[in-house]
């Protein structure tokens, strides 16, 4: 019998790229608080909104553009 390869029984997933948003919807989208220009943070899949001091996130490619999901940020 041979001994199972350890990389191809690993149970740990390979490190995954971040998800691309479609920069056409990063020219539309704005803050449904402050109405201003969102910032797209690619690493920690996020929109940030300086005005309103909020972060909102990005899950499975689709950014939650509600304030009671976003995470506040300082500055």
């Amino acid at each position: 019998m041979t001994k199972p390869d350890p990389e191809k029984t690993s149970t740990q997933a390979p490190a995954a790229e971040p998800l691309r948003i479609d920069p056409r919807l990063l020219e539309i989208l704005v803050c449904p608080l402050s109405k201003t220009v969102l910032e797209y943070d690619a690493a920690a899949q996020e929109l940030i909104s300086r005005a309103a001091k909020l972060a909102y996130p990005i899950r499975d490619g689709i950014p939650i553009m509600l304030p009671g999901e976003a995470r506040a940020i300082d500055g």
